[in-house]
């Protein structure tokens, strides 16, 4: 399994360099690493591609907005 503190973390492009509420996704074999970008150095979450593909799709459709 890919070591997650050498993986190439990626912010999203719509985020600034202010900082704020933002994530980081890596690639990890078979599965994609989150974390919060404010605090790297904290353990992340490991989901599958398609559980990130579902959850993607239900934010974009607004189905999670509270």
């Amino acid at each position: 399994m890919k070591d997650p503190r050498n993986a190439s973390w990626y912010k999203s492009s719509y985020s600034t360099q202010e900082g704020g509420n933002c994530v980081e996704l890596a690639s990890l074999d078979s599965s994609v690493g989150i974390r919060d970008s404010k605090t790297p150095h904290t353990p992340h979450l490991s989901i599958g591609r398609e559980a990130l593909a579902s959850l993607l799709s239900q934010i974009k459709a607004g189905e999670l907005d509270l």
